[in-house]
């Protein structure tokens, strides 16, 4: 690092994010090729999370780190009064440790500062057209995407990367206000049209996800509203005509992403749900489009 950005990273915030995986280069988190940063831990408890591991924080209890088979995990300081740490090298990713957390959470986290994550995005900047940042929830840490997002918007080599926000949509609108300076776009999901079925598959309501997505709406931040189509159990088709009338007055540049549910990964009743199939979303699009909402985007796969 030269003298000029070594006193640039002095002067930045020393929080740090608990992150679940960065993705070097995706083409599906936002337009063109992007650095994905996917934060740990979500206030949704969805029945159908495919990745229930990133819901909750590690306490550091330390109960999983005997049942490590290739000791991968030890007290940081080798007492139980520390955190517990994860030797990436010694890993090899059989999950035993998820499925002895009483929480299902994983001791296997990074803790980026901005600086760290400055110096990845700075390594990859060549390849990419921007960054997203994901989860789990993002904005549960928002003062950490808010501080990277401003030193990448006032950064000279870097303020050409777009920045985009991944979002279950319930910031709250003052939250949204901090990140709004510096985030070119947001992608919402909206997973419910009925407030019950929201509760029900999310465990929380969606008032800030409608209030989100007006606020993103009218300051032009809005990129995509993503609807993952459960068969059977999401009420969109049953609102249909609630729904397109509703998407119909978003921004026309706006897109509607239509997500298919597989059953993989799931680890609560939803491993008995019927998988979306490429003839159900297709159903589906045909309905939004006979009421005139589009731009709609279909999976490329069904898997």
């Amino acid at each position: 690092m030269n003298s000029h950005l070594a006193t640039y990273a002095e002067k930045l915030p020393q929080t740090k994010a608990a992150v679940s995986k960065v993705i070097n280069f995706s083409c599906v988190d936002g337009p063109g090729s992007r650095l994905v940063i996917f934060l740990q831990g979500c206030n949704y408890n969805c029945l159908n999370c495919h990745n229930p591991q990133t819901i909750d924080l590690c306490d550091n209890c330390g109960g999983c780190i005997s049942s490590c088979p290739v000791q991968a995990l030890s007290w940081a300081d080798n007492s139980t009064s520390s955190s517990v740490k994860w030797d990436t090298d010694l890993c090899i990713h059989c999950d035993t440790c998820l499925s002895i957390c009483p929480k299902q959470s994983t001791p296997k986290t990074y803790h980026y500062s901005v600086a760290d994550m400055l110096l990845l995005i700075r390594k990859n900047s060549l390849f990419i057209n921007g960054i997203t940042i994901s989860g789990g929830e993002a904005t549960l840490q928002l003062n950490f995407i808010k501080s990277l997002f401003e030193a990448v918007k006032t950064a000279p080599d870097l303020q050409h990367l777009s920045c985009m926000v991944d979002s279950n949509g319930s910031l709250s609108e003052s939250g949204w206000q901090k990140l709004l300076p510096f985030i070119d776009g947001a992608m919402i999901d909206l997973k419910a049209w009925q407030q019950a079925t929201h509760l029900w598959i999310t465990g929380r309501d969606h008032h800030r996800v409608f209030r989100s997505l007006a606020l993103l709406a009218a300051e032009h931040k809005l990129y995509e509203v993503r609807l993952l189509h459960i068969p059977g159990k999401t009420d969109f088709e049953s609102e249909i005509d609630a729904l397109a009338d509703y998407l119909k007055k978003l921004p026309p540049a706006v897109r509607i992403k239509l997500n298919a549910f597989q059953n993989h990964g799931v680890t609560t009743e939803a491993k008995t749900w019927k998988a979306c199939t490429e003839q159900d979303i297709k159903q589906l699009a045909g309905q939004l489009s006979q009421r005139g909402v589009g731009p709609l985007i279909l999976p490329a796969v069904y898997i």
